[in-house]
């Protein structure tokens, strides 16, 4: 089993990782500004002190730009190698206590699992990310969420556009065990960059993503929360 000395402190997980089988998210509101940065402390600090399971690859915590929202994306080898965890008595008081906490779904973190991604453009390889957006869609099924994903991603050519100021950076399109909902992990270089693409492409009709999406039948958008990386861990 690893050590937490063998762990690293990073605030930005590393999406395309080749041993993630499975990502966990969860969103919850903390309640304030204050409180937010006192969710994110919290677990990080309790997952630092607890051992680190079988199968554990990175756990990262996001604090929403609306000062209340907590992100938790999480990745680990395989859903199995979770249920282990998450059924083991020894580790059942930092799961629930962790969305307790949160205060998300108190079932836990839904389960997804990484379809497609649009890479970086050649201008901005390399570029860290100073905000994740999450962009979110319930779908009909699995088939529809695929459908989805390959329509966007085979528009753009499987690269993440840069947007009018080179902010984007990459989208990574990940899809719920059920297949009823699609996050969109999206990285940019900042806010304001976001912002400024939303404003400019938010008509159908100018040709943007709402654009690419409008005909795919069985989604509907349920729109964005921006996030600031906050704390994470993850195995090298």
């Amino acid at each position: 089993m690893t050590s937490q000395q063998d762990l690293v402190s990073n605030p930005l997980p590393d999406i395309l990782r080749d041993d993630s089988g499975h990502v966990l998210m969860s969103e919850g509101d903390s309640g304030g500004s204050a409180r937010q940065r006192a969710v994110i402390q919290g677990v990080f600090e309790a997952w630092k002190r607890h051992p680190v399971p079988d199968g554990f690859l990175s756990q990262a915590f996001f604090a929403g730009t609306d000062g209340r929202t907590v992100l938790h994306y999480a990745q680990w080898t395989s859903a199995d190698a979770h249920r282990v965890f998450v059924e083991d008595e020894a580790n059942q008081v930092l799961a629930r206590g962790i969305q307790a906490v949160i205060g998300a779904d108190p079932e836990g973190p839904g389960g997804y699992r990484l379809y497609r991604s649009m890479k970086p453009a050649a201008a901005t390889r390399g570029v860290s990310p100073g905000v994740v957006v999450r962009v979110a869609f319930d779908t009909d099924g699995d088939a529809t969420a695929r459908r989805l994903i390959d329509t966007i991603v085979d528009h753009y050519g499987g690269v993440q556009p840069p947007g009018d100021d080179g902010g984007g950076l990459a989208s990574h399109f990940h899809i719920r065990q059920d297949g009823l909902r699609v996050v969109n992990y999206s990285e940019w270089t900042s806010e304001e960059a976001h912002q400024r693409m939303f404003e400019n492409h938010i008509d159908v009709e100018d040709g943007g993503p709402m654009a690419v999406i409008k005909d795919v039948p069985g989604v509907r958008v349920l729109g964005f929360q921006r996030f600031l990386p906050g704390l994470g861990l993850q195995r090298p």
